[in-house]
């Protein structure tokens, strides 16, 4: 299965030639508004930045491989009375599971973990603000048993919700071993695929 990342908390999941796109955002500083061909798209939940679909173009005729569950949480640390709810979705196809966690504003409950754990990757916000910040989104990463967590939702200075945090916070947290920084935005997911924090690149 192959992961690419297309900015902020958008990402690309493809298998077997069947594209699954994932919060497809608008109005993000320095990134172009997403635009794409898929077979199918998913929202985490209404913001501008997770759910702007007037640019996809849907193609049908393919039979999905994937298997989608989704799970309800909140956007904010005090059960949606802030921002509302968000929606995690777990996406299975090989054998193998891609959790996207949206904009998760909390740690998750045990009935939440039961029905998510466990996943091969995790899609992970990190920037705080609207979402977790570093040491959640750790702290999400370890109660998933996630192999392979990826960071999301987060600014450079070049791009990015400037009330937003930079990602370093977050990567200061595991081991300088377990970090690998990848050169575009695209990985391959395997069963064999090693455990790590996989920074994509735009």
């Amino acid at each position: 299965m192959t992961i690419t990342w297309l900015g902020h908390a958008c990402f690309l999941l493809e298998s077997g030639g069947y594209r699954v796109l994932i919060d497809p955002f608008q109005n993000v500083p320095g990134l172009p508004d997403t635009s794409e061909e898929v077979e199918a798209v998913y929202c985490s939940h209404g913001h501008f930045d997770h759910c702007f679909t007037e640019r996809l173009r849907l193609t049908a005729g393919k039979e999905s491989p994937f298997t989608v569950e989704e799970v309800l949480t909140f956007h904010d640390g005090e059960n949606g009375q802030l921002r509302g709810e968000s929606t995690v979705r777990r996406f299975t196809a090989e054998g193998l599971t891609v959790v996207h966690l949206g904009d998760l504003g909390h740690l998750l409950s045990p009935e939440q973990i039961e029905k998510i754990a466990p996943c091969d990757a995790l899609l992970v916000p990190v920037g705080g603000t609207y979402t977790v910040d570093a040491q959640g989104a750790k702290a999400v990463a370890e109660q998933l048993g996630a192999r392979v967590v990826i960071p999301m939702h987060y600014r450079t200075d070049v791009w990015g919700l400037d009330t937003i945090d930079i990602v370093d916070p977050f990567l200061l947290l595991w081991p300088a071993e377990k970090i690998h920084r990848y050169p575009g935005g695209s990985l391959t997911l395997e069963k064999n695929t090693p455990a790590q924090v996989a920074v994509l690149a735009l």
